[in-house]
């Protein structure tokens, strides 16, 4: 039995001008879905044929399901943070149909036989997809590489250590050599570990004030110069996994200008929070590098806006109420975003910043493609990985409801806007939950 989607307002993130700061297209159509592929896309008229199985969209936005390029996930080693049911469900519930996985597991994806056991666990416990990164090097210490051919084998996308950089050059430039020979690609977090442990803040007036330890932006742009010197020498694909500064953005310019193959990718919560939010010690607010000033955050919505920011994530850090509820700067960092991803969204949608089909390839269409995974568009033959989703609907957030076994928003109580009214992964309805 097909599947048809009418009255939608379609949104496809790759049907405007390549790479331009309008790229994507919003209009009024329907979706036919065959054997959990997008058959064909269609103009607004379309009459569905006879025995097929229709959703009427109500004029609502259907969008490619979300790729969440940069997720935490507590198995193996803290199930009781955050299981892989929790987290799919979390994600079937904000409208990511894809779940990118970062290495930072205890033990760390770091051997075939630790990805091959997340791989079944994931394919067991979650209605959506998951996709693993394994770690750069061996137990993301920083001193030998991991397996990485092994690993790019058994199925990892990708090979980062998350937020412990790789402090020795040689050891760092030897595992991107590697990986160049392999075609793989390496999520860099561009962030100087000298100047950035212990820090919990933005260095500034307002760090000073509040008595927060505090890092410089340079921070961030010391880092990424480090590592687009070794990309220029070692030919890797690379992804910064967070630029939050502004004065990151020229030397990211510089290196796209130059031909390397780099992109990168921000936060939600970098581009919609900003350091006052610190203001009453919320440890909700505490993340990993720190919320920016509000002139870096515009400046990296607009990196965003022209294409020069490749991708959004929600970068899920959960972790449990004992870890949070200490003095700020002992608190662990981080905060859950899988649900919140595209509510957060709709507030830069809302506000002029950025619009649905930019957001979408930002949060879906490039990932996909930078990580070589066929999801992301709206397409024939595409996966109909989908999201139907009301922009406007208004709500106050809930921590308590969300499906994440760990609460740490630091949208709790927050007027939002943006409802996900359906979840599809290749045809198969996976939100609402049954019963529900």
């Amino acid at each position: 039995m097909s599947l048809w989607f009418v009255n939608a307002r379609l949104v496809d993130p790759e049907g405007g001008p390549e790479g331009g700061p309008e790229a994507g297209v919003e209009r009024a159509g329907a979706l036919r879905v065959e054997d959990g592929a997008i058959a064909e896309v269609l103009g607004e008229d379309a009459a569905p044929e006879g025995g097929a199985q229709v959703i009427d969209c109500a004029g609502r936005c259907l969008a490619p399901g979300i790729v969440d390029m940069g997720v935490h996930l507590g198995e193996p080693g803290a199930r009781h943070v955050e299981s892989f049911r929790s987290a799919g469900r979390a994600a079937a519930a904000g409208g990511v149909t894809t779940i990118v996985a970062r290495p930072d597991t205890d033990p760390p994806i770091d051997t075939p036989e630790v990805l091959e056991f997340v791989t079944r666990r994931a394919a067991s416990e979650t209605p959506v997809r998951v996709r693993h990164m394994a770690a750069l090097t061996r137990g993301r210490a920083g001193r030998e590489m991991a397996e990485i051919g092994f690993l790019r084998d058994a199925g990892a996308v990708a090979f980062t250590d998350g937020a412990r950089v790789v402090e020795d050059t040689r050891v760092l430039s030897r595992c991107l050599t590697y990986a160049r020979g392999l075609g793989a690609l390496v999520v860099g977090h561009p962030q100087d570990p000298g100047l950035s442990r212990g820090a919990c803040a933005t260095s500034g007036k307002f760090s000073a004030l509040r008595g927060l330890p505090g890092v410089s932006p340079m921070a961030e742009r010391m880092a990424f110069d480090r590592d687009m010197a070794l990309v220029e020498m070692t030919g890797v694909a690379y992804h910064a996994d967070q630029i939050t500064c502004a004065r990151s953005l020229p030397a990211l310019e510089r290196a796209k200008g130059n031909g390397l193959d780099v992109t990168a990718g921000v936060s939600i919560h970098h581009l919609t929070l900003n350091e006052f939010d610190l203001d009453d010690y919320r440890t909700f607010f505490k993340l990993t590098p720190p919320l920016r000033a509000e002139e870096d955050r515009l400046a990296v919505v607009d990196a965003v806006g022209a294409g020069l920011i490749d991708v959004i994530c929600s970068m899920h850090t959960p972790a449990d109420e004992e870890s949070k509820r200490l003095p700020f700067e002992a608190a662990a960092a981080g905060a859950v975003g899988l649900e919140t991803l595209l509510p957060a969204a709709m507030r830069l949608y809302h506000a002029g910043a950025l619009s649905l089909p930019r957001l979408w390839r930002a949060m879906a269409l490039n990932p996909a493609r930078r990580l070589g995974l066929p999801g992301g568009r709206l397409a024939p033959g595409a996966p109909a990985d989908l999201v139907l989703f009301d922009p406007d609907a208004p709500f106050v957030l809930d921590r308590f409801a969300l499906q994440s076994k760990a609460k740490n928003t630091p949208f709790d109580g927050a007027r939002m806007e943006g409802r996900v009214l359906g979840t599809w992964v290749g045809g198969a309805r996976v939100f609402p939950f049954e019963g529900e």
